[in-house]
């Protein structure tokens, strides 16, 4: 079920090759267009991250995946 914050299809095609490529070692359990959506989510909306909805990746996903990125501008 997309919220007002979800992405479109074409703008998923726009941000997409955008985002760092990881080389991972499992298939990640939850994609990055999910987490963004968790991220956009909880920006519209100013909740709490503990209240993102169910459908989304938990909390604790999203924020870390914000963190790691948001660390990796300030080098």
């Amino acid at each position: 079920m997309p919220y007002s914050s979800s992405l479109t299809d074409k703008e998923w095609e726009i941000i997409e090759p955008l985002l760092p490529k990881k080389k991972t070692t499992k298939p990640p359990t939850w994609s990055k267009r999910e987490i963004l959506d968790g991220v956009l989510y909880q920006l519209k909306n100013g909740c709490n991250w503990c209240d993102l909805p169910k459908d989304l990746p938990p909390y604790s996903t999203v924020f870390w995946h914000l963190h790691s990125v948001a660390s990796r501008g300030r080098n």
